[in-house]
């Protein structure tokens, strides 16, 4: 168990120094320090989630049985995905601190001091760190030791809700470097609004469809059937999947509107030429709109939990 601990302790943080090195070292590349942060974090977290997904299509299309059989990976996963959450928590600071030296990110008249930064981060994505602490400290524990080795079936499906991540990444990346307007990020967020949807919001529906197949009770049945825990840390870890999923919708109406608008506007036969701005003057960017993220507050972005 410890050296399954160890081992990611020393993978995801080495992943992501390693990443960052590379893109600030390799000629080619020469990005900087906060650039190369950005990256190399949402690189770390996608290929965690390459991982799971893997992890838990091996599980749960080994387990016949979907409260008896068992698979090693499960526990071995679990374990060595546990320091990821702690070390994607000191991550997203890194993004959030160098992101407030980004011209145009945020107004600030000067350096923050370390503690008014890290406070200013955990007020502003408190639902994402809190997600991070309760998957440590309960689901772990739960997971590992709770469970007895029943329900692996379970695991490996929850482990399946990460195929939303890449996703997720790229788009936070396109509208770090203002891609708005792109193809790509029009396809990724159609992926991105598909894929958590399926992935994350029908995941506990699904998992209770399948326990009441299994164990014979109708699905409206299968809430009183089940202990009360199973149902308390579905409703916790479902509630923010809700929540993140209808920033995504948001943006993507946002997004769907913008097109529309251009789209339909009737050209002006006589516009005036553009105004010169004069030397020191700075013009308000219009905001853009990003799916499922505030466009005016690029800095405050969602990122997706692992189960």
């Amino acid at each position: 168990m410890l050296s399954i601990l160890a081992a990611g302790s020393v993978f995801f943080p080495g992943l992501f120094l390693f990443s960052k090195h590379c893109l600030r070292r390799i000629p080619r590349l020469s990005w900087s320090e906060g650039d190369a942060v950005v990256v190399s974090a949402r690189l770390v977290s996608s290929i965690q989630a390459i991982m799971a997904s893997s992890a838990g299509y091996i599980i749960s299309t080994s387990c016949e049985d979907i409260i008896e059989d068992q698979h090693w990976l499960t526990s071995a996963y679990i374990l060595f995905a546990v320091p990821y959450f702690v070390y994607d928590i000191y991550a997203m600071f890194l993004c959030y601190w160098h992101k407030l030296r980004v011209k145009g990110h945020e107004v600030d008249n000067g350096p923050r001091p370390t503690g008014v930064a890290f406070l200013s981060y955990l007020r502003r994505e408190f639902l994402m760190v809190l997600h991070h602490v309760v998957m440590v400290t309960v689901c772990f524990p739960v997971s590992v030791f709770w469970r007895r080795g029943r329900g692996d079936y379970f695991q490996g499906v929850m482990f399946l809700a990460e195929l939303s991540t890449p996703s997720v990444c790229l788009g936070k990346i396109l509208i770090q470097y203002k891609q708005q307007h792109t193809l790509l990020h029009k396809v990724n967020g159609v992926l991105m609004l598909v894929t958590f949807f399926v992935c994350r919001v029908l995941l506990f529906p699904y998992l209770y469809y399948v326990y009441g197949r299994y164990a014979s009770i109708p699905f409206h049945l299968v809430p009183f059937s089940v202990p009360w825990q199973c149902n308390l840390g579905a409703a916790f870890l479902m509630a923010p999947q809700l929540y993140w999923f209808s920033l995504i919708c948001r943006g993507a109406l946002r997004l769907f509107r913008g097109v529309s608008g251009r789209s339909s506007r009737p050209p002006l036969p006589d516009s005036p030429p553009p105004k010169t701005e004069r030397p020191g003057s700075h013009a308000p960017s219009p905001a853009q709109p990003a799916n499922g993220y505030n466009a005016r507050m690029p800095e405050q972005e969602t990122a997706t939990p692992t189960h």
